[in-house]
C-alpha cells in the first residue's frame, strides 16, 4: 500500500479516476471559498455514516433518505460551508431539497443521486438562493485535479485543507482511495463536527463498501476527541466509480482494500486532531489491560474527553490521578492497585499505586508536540486506541466568538 502525498502542487494527481471536483465561493461567506462538489462520471456505489445527535441538520435527513431510496447509488455530493442549516425546520428541509434539484439541474443528473451536506454556524437560514445561482460557476470551475479548492471550500475554523490518499495493489490490478476531510471543533464520536467525502475508482456493491466504511469509521472518525461535543452534520461518504479492479465479498482484494480505506480514513481523522481549536499537542491515549475491547474504549474515551486531563496535557504537567480519576467514571471495570500509567516509554504510576517517577522526564515527554499517554487497567486482553489533543486558551478565544 502506498501513500500519496496530498500536496497541493501536485494538481490533484492523487484523485481516483471517474471523478470531477470543484470548490468556489458562493457568497455565504465574505470571501473565502464555501461551497464544493464531488461528482461521479456514473452512478457510483455510495456508502456514507452520519452524526447520531438527534438534532440532526436538515441536509443529513434528506441525504439518509436519498442514500436509502437509491440502493446505494449516487452521483455527486454537494456541501456548503459557513451555514449548518441545522435546527431550522421544515424550511431548512426544504432549502437542502433546493441545494439537490439545482445541483441535478446544472450537472444533468437526477435529484435522487444528490447527497447534500452542510456545515457552520446553527440555528440560521440558508441562503440557498447564492448556491443555486452559483451553480454556473461551480461547473465552470469542474476539474478532475481540483481536489484542493474542494477542501478548502468546506473548512470553518480550520487552518489548513486536509486531503489524503493510497494505492493499493489489489488483484486486479492497483487501486486508489483518497479523501478530503473537514473538522476543528465540536468533535466527538457519533461521529464529530466533521464532513469527510472520500473516492475510490475500484467496482465494489453498495452494500460491502458500506461494511468496510462502517467498520474503519469506528477505528477512525469514531476514535478522534477534541472537546467532547457530538455535531448536528456530521458526515462521512464514499463513492466507488468501477474504474478500477473489482472488489468482492470474503476474498483477499476486500481484506486488502478495508485495510487501506481505513488507513486514509485514521490519516484523515489525525489530522482534524492536530488542527483541533487552539490545540498545541497531539496524544494518541492508548488503553491495554482491559476485561473487553468496548470497556478499553470507554475507559480511553472518557480520559480522552476530560478537560483536567486535557488541561494538565496543555500544562506539561504529569497529573497522572486526573487520569485514572476519569478512567474511574468511564463504566470500565478494573482494580486501582492494578493500574499503571506510561508517558511514550516513560513509567508514571506502576502497580501498587506507586507513582515514583521523573518529573523532569515526565516534563520533557510532555513538552513534545506528539506523545502517547498509555494507561493499561490489568491484564484482561481488551485494547483500545483514541487521539486527542489539549485544551488550551486558543480553544476558549476561537468558541467564545464563533458566530462574530
Amino acid at each position: 500500500m502506498t501513500p500519496v502525498i496530498a500536496d497541493p502542487a501536485s494538481d490533484g494527481a492523487f484523485w481516483p479516476e471517474g471523478f470531477t471536483l470543484s470548490g468556489i465561493n458562493s457568497g455565504i461567506k465574505p470571501s473565502r471559498k464555501d461551497l464544493m462538489l464531488m461528482l461521479c462520471d456514473e452512478p457510483a456505489s455510495t456508502a456514507s455514516v452520519f452524526t447520531t445527535n438527534l438534532c440532526c441538520a436538515a441536509p443529513v435527513e434528506l441525504s439518509k433518505a436519498a442514500l436509502s431510496a437509491s440502493a446505494g447509488r449516487m452521483r455527486a455530493v454537494i456541501c456548503n460551508s459557513g451555514n449548518a442549516n441545522a435546527a431550522t425546520g421544515a424550511s431548512g428541509l426544504h432549502n437542502a431539497r433546493l441545494m439537490a434539484e439545482s445541483t441535478a439541474q446544472a450537472f444533468g443528473i437526477d435529484k435522487g443521486e444528490v447527497l447534500v451536506a452542510s456545515t457552520g454556524v446553527i440555528g440560521q437560514r440558508l441562503p440557498v438562493e447564492k448556491i443555486a445561482a452559483a451553480m454556473p460557476s461551480l461547473k465552470a470551475a469542474s476539474g478532475a485535479t481540483h481536489w484542493s479548492d474542494a477542501a478548502e471550500a468546506i473548512m470553518t475554523t480550520d487552518t489548513f485543507p486536509k486531503a489524503f490518499g493510497v494505492d493499493v495493489a489489489l488483484s486486479g490490478g492497483t487501486a486508489r482511495i483518497a479523501g478530503i476531510a473537514k473538522g476543528s471543533g465540536m468533535i466527538c464520536p457519533n461521529m464529530a463536527t466533521m464532513l469527510a467525502f472520500l473516492g475510490t475508482d475500484v467496482s465494489i456493491d453498495p452494500s460491502l463498501l458500506q461494511e468496510l466504511l462502517s467498520a474503519a469509521n469506528a477505528v477512525s472518525f469514531n476514535a478522534i476527541t477534541v472537546d467532547g461535543d457530538t455535531s448536528t452534520n456530521d458526515m462521512a461518504a464514499i463513492m466507488a466509480s468501477g474504474k478500477g479492479p473489482q472488489v468482492l465479498r470474503g476474498s483477499e482484494d476486500a481484506r486488502l482494500f478495508g485495510e487501506a480505506l481505513r488507513s486514509v480514513m485514521t490519516m484523515l481523522a489525525q489530522l482534524i486532531i492536530v488542527d483541533g481549536e487552539g490545540a498545541t499537542k497531539f496524544v494518541e491515549l492508548c488503553v491495554t489491560g482491559a476485561a473487553s475491547d468496548e470497556e478499553a474504549r470507554m475507559a480511553a474515551m472518557t480520559v480522552a474527553n476530560s478537560p483536567l486531563v486535557k488541561t494538565a496535557i496543555h500544562g506539561e504537567d504529569a497529573n497522572w490521578g486526573r487520569i485514572i480519576a476519569a478512567a474511574g467514571r468511564s463504566g470500565a471495570s478494573f482494580i486501582q492497585e492494578e493500574l499503571s500509567v506510561h508517558f511514550d516509554d516513560e513509567p508514571i504510576l506502576k502497580p501498587g499505586l506507586d507513582a515514583n517517577f521523573s518529573e523532569e522526564r515526565a516534563k520533557e515527554i510532555m513538552s513534545k508536540e506528539e506523545f502517547t499517554i498509555t494507561l493499561s487497567l490489568g491484564n484482561g486482553p481488551g485494547k483500545g486506541v483514541v487521539w486527542t489533543c489539549d485544551l488550551s486558551h486558543g480553544y476558549i478565544e476561537i468558541n467564545g466568538s464563533y458566530r462574530s
